[in-house]
């Protein structure tokens, strides 16, 4: 079933993702990972790293300068991603979490709740969560302005080590989500659904300016970044019972 069913999506895929996507298996925890930055939870030993490797935008930089892995499980209320950093110097000049996010140190997650691909710029095909150092996550909505969501996203980062551990617990919501609606729900979860899954970060080290922007898929050709636009991009996050 599972093979039938991404055998399909990935047929239609090919008109609306670019060549090369990724393809990530994310194992059901039977009991949701605390939200700590932590993460001592078992579920998390049978989750596969993926690597933020990709260079975007800027110079070539050290490990020391950033590195980064991530792992993703779920449950049926949500998904749940587990984020290890290395970032020599972490960095907020905007203490306004709507002015200039991207600019400073912050974990993007894109997600697409169907894997449709295509445009999501100024609506919610997909998201584009850029999560702060103080954990607030914030993308564009329909009116074309920057939006809080931190209420789809519970995120707790803390520092071990010369490395950031950084979990997420987000709520999954349809491209019909209505900004400033009550009547937003999100979805429920199982296995065998197929989501679009991309995470990148923002690094900068003290500029007025990111510096860097590294992610997990490679852009083959045109501007590498544009994932806040084009749900093409993405990765192809696969739900499953176990790895």
């Amino acid at each position: 079933m599972l093979m039938g069913a991404f055998l399909a999506s990935t047929a239609t895929a090919e008109i609306t993702h670019s060549e090369g996507r990724s393809k990530y298996r994310a194992p059901r925890a039977m009991a949701a990972p605390q939200i700590d930055g932590v993460a001592d939870e078992t579920i998390w030993q049978q989750a596969n790293w993926r690597n933020i490797n990709n260079r975007w935008l800027g110079p070539e930089y050290s490990s020391t300068d950033f590195e980064g892995r991530f792992k993703v499980v779920w449950t049926d209320r949500r998904i749940y991603i587990l984020a290890e950093l290395s970032d020599d110097i972490l960095f907020d000049s905007h203490r306004d979490p709507l002015i200039q996010y991207w600019d400073d140190d912050c974990l993007e997650i894109f997600l697409d709740e169907d894997f449709s691909g295509g445009d999501h710029q100024f609506n919610h095909n997909a998201f584009a969560y850029h999560m702060s150092l103080d954990n607030q996550a914030i993308d564009i909505g329909t009116d074309e302005q920057p939006h809080n969501y931190s209420h789809h996203v519970e995120s707790r980062w803390q520092q071990q080590g010369d490395k950031i551990v950084w979990e997420l617990a987000i709520d999954v919501y349809q491209q019909d989500y209505v900004d400033g609606s009550n009547k937003n729900m999100p979805i429920e979860l199982s296995a065998g659904k197929i989501m679009g899954l991309m995470l990148a970060y923002c690094d900068n080290d003290g500029s007025e300016l990111r510096e860097n922007f590294i992610g997990s898929e490679s852009v083959p050709t045109g501007p590498k970044d544009r994932g806040w636009i084009d749900a093409g991009l993405f990765g192809a996050l696969i739900l499953v019972e176990s790895n």
